[in-house]
C-alpha cells in the first residue's frame, strides 16, 4: 500500500515521497503562549502527532519541530495587565502546554524552539531579503515586497490583484503595496531588540521561516497547521522562505479543518471557545483525543457535550472487547475443535482496512471504524453458541489484543485500558451484548425484535442511537 496525502499546495492527493530516503522532516505551527490552548488548537497538535506516529509505524525516522510564539501583541497586552514581563507569561503557558499535551498523549517533538531565542537568525534572514530586493525599509519598519515574488498566492489559490481589490489588509502609507507584510516592526517600548533598522520586534510570519530552516534545513517534507493559517501566515511564510532559498522549501502542506460551535469556527477572537484544560476537567483525556481524530483531519468537527458522550460510548465498545479478551486469555483452555482461523482472518482483514484508511491521507475516521468492526467480530465470535476456548482460540485472541494495542494505542495514541469498576464493566458488556443481538436481528430483517430490544433498554434508562458507525448508547 502506498501512502497518499492531500497537499494544499497542489489541491490534490499525491503519492508521498520523502526528500531523504527513510526520513521525514515535519514542522508544525505551535501556540502563541499567552493562554491555555483551546480545543480547536488541540486538533492542530493532535493531527501532526497522528501523522508522526503512523510514519514511524511504517518505518520512517521522523524529525518533528513545533514552535512557540513567545512575543506577540496579545502576549504584551496580557503581561502588562498582570504586571509581569512576557518571558514570565511565556514560561507559565509553555509549562501548561506540556501538561495538556502529555494528557492528550502527544509524543514529544524533537525541537520546541521559541521565537525570542532566534532573533539574531531573523535579523540575518531580513538582511538577505533586503540584499535580494525582496524587502525594503520604511520609517524603521521592514516589509516584504510581495510583487517581487511571482508565486505569491499559490498556496491559498488567490490572485494578487483580487487581494489588492478586496482583501482585509493593513493599509499603511509606509507600504509600497497594501499587501506587503511586516518583517520587522519598529518598537519604542519593551520587549524590543536592536537591529540595523533600529529597535523593534520581528514579524509573526518571519518566525516560522527562520525556525523551520534552522532545525530542518532549506527543504523539508511536511508543514502542518490549521486551515485558518493558509492565508496569510503560510502564504507569507512560503514567500519569505523561497525568496531566501531560491527553491521550493516545503513539499507537502497539510491543514486540518476547524472545530465549530453551532456552525461557527471556534476561536479566541470570537469568544466562543473552550480551553483544552476545561474539557479535560470534564472528560477523560483519551475520550477528548478520540473525539479530535474521529473524523478525517481535513473535515470540520462540531463540538458539543453530546459528541463527546458519543465518543465515550464508542471508546467503551473497544475497551469492553479488550476486557473480554483479557478475561478469556486468563482462563484455562478446553479441549475442542475450534481453532479461531475465521476470527484470525477477520482480524487480518480489519488490519488491512485500517492500513488502507491511514494510507489514504491519514483517514482516521475509517481506521477507527475498522477497530470498531474488529471489536464487533470479537464479541460475535465469543458469544456464539459453538464458542470453545481452545488453546488455538486463546492464541488468536492474544494476537488480536496485541493488534488493538498496535493500531489503537501505538498509531492512534488512544489508551485502550478500561478504567471502570467491575460492576460498570459488566453493565457495559451486557448492553453491548444486547446491541449485538439487536444488530443481528436488524440484519435478518427481524425489526420487531430489534425494536423490542431498543424499547426495553430505554425502559431501563439506556438510550440507543443508530449512527452510520453503528449503534451508540448512553445512560439517560
Amino acid at each position: 500500500m502506498t501512502l497518499r496525502v492531500y497537499n494544499t499546495l497542489t489541491g490534490s492527493k499525491e503519492e508521498f515521497e520523502t526528500i531523504e530516503e527513510g526520513k521525514v522532516k515535519i514542522y508544525s505551527c505551535g501556540p502563541t503562549v499567552y493562554d491555555y490552548f483551546h480545543i480547536g488548537n488541540a486538533r492542530a497538535f493532535v493531527v501532526p502527532d497522528i501523522i508522526k506516529r503512523y510514519l514511524e509505524y511504517k518505518g520512517y525516522q521522523v524529525t518533528h519541530v513545533l514552535n512557540f510564539t513567545d512575543v506577540d501583541d496579545k502576549m504584551i497586552k496580557r503581561a502588562d495587565e498582570e504586571g509581569i514581563n512576557i518571558q514570565q507569561l511565556a514560561d507559565r503557558f509553555i509549562t501548561a502546554f506540556f501538561e495538556d499535551a502529555q494528557a492528550l498523549n502527544l509524543k514529544k517533538a524533537d525541537f520546541y524552539p521559541q521565537a525570542t531565542e532566534h532573533i539574531s537568525e531573523m535579523i540575518e534572514l531580513i538582511k538577505d531579503l533586503l540584499t535580494k530586493d525582496y524587502a525594503y525599509q520604511s520609517e524603521g519598519d521592514v516589509y516584504f515586497r510581495i510583487e517581487k515574488f511571482d508565486d505569491y498566492g499559490k498556496l491559498s489559490k488567490q490572485k494578487v490583484e483580487d487581494l489588492e481589490a478586496g482583501a482585509r489588509v493593513d493599509v499603511s502609507n509606509k507600504k509600497e503595496n497594501p499587501l506587503d507584510f511586516t518583517l520587522w516592526k519598529r518598537a519604542s517600548e519593551e520587549p524590543r531588540w536592536d537591529s540595523p533598522w533600529g529597535a523593534g520586534r520581528p514579524g509573526w510570519h518571519l518566525e516560522c521561516s527562520v525556525m523551520s530552516r534552522k532545525y530542518l534545513g532549506d527543504r523539508f517534507d511536511i508543514h502542518t497547521g490549521g486551515v485558518d493559517l493558509v492565508f496569510p501566515h503560510h502564504e507569507n511564510e512560503i514567500a519569505q522562505s523561497e525568496a531566501c532559498c531560491g527553491q521550493q522549501v516545503v513539499n507537502y502542506w497539510l491543514h486540518n479543518g476547524y472545530i465549530n460551535i453551532d456552525g461557527e469556527k471556534m476561536s479566541k477572537s470570537l469568544g466562543n471557545f473552550f480551553t483544552t484544560r476545561e474539557i479535560l476537567s470534564k472528560y477523560p483525556a483519551k475520550v477528548v483525543r478520540l473525539f479530535l481524530i474521529a473524523k478525517h483531519y481535513r473535515s470540520p468537527i462540531n463540538f458539543s457535550d453530546q459528541e463527546l458522550e458519543n465518543t465515550a460510548t464508542g471508546l467503551a465498545r473497544l475497551e469492553n472487547a479488550i476486557e473480554k479478551i483479557n478475561y478469556l486469555v486468563e482462563q484455562e483452555a478446553v479441549a475442542g475443535q475450534l481453532d479461531g482461523t475465521e476470527l484470525k482472518e477477520l482480524a487480518t482483514e480489519k488490519k488491512e482496512k485500517f492500513m488502507a484508511a491511514m494510507d489514504d491521507d491519514f483517514n482516521t475516521a475509517l481506521a477507527i471504524g475498522a477497530l470498531y468492526e474488529l471489536a464487533k467480530e470479537v464479541n460475535r465470535f465469543v458469544n456464539s453458541e459453538d464458542f470453545e476456548l481452545t488453546q488455538s482460540v486463546k492464541e488468536v485472541l492474544v494476537e488480536i489484543e496485541q493488534l488493538f494495542k498496535e493500531l489503537g494505542e501505538d498509531v492512534l495514541g488512544i489508551e485502550l485500558t478500561a478504567e471502570a469498576g467491575k460492576d460498570e464493566q459488566l453493565v457495559d458488556s451486557l448492553v453491548e451484548l444486547l446491541l449485538d443481538v439487536r444488530e443481528e436481528a436488524r440484519e435478518k430483517q427481524e425489526y420487531q425484535l430489534a425494536d423490542q430490544i431498543r424499547d426495553r433498554l430505554s425502559e431501563l434508562g439506556v438510550e440507543v442511537k443508530d449512527t452510520p458507525q453503528g449503534s451508540q448508547w448512553k445512560l439517560s
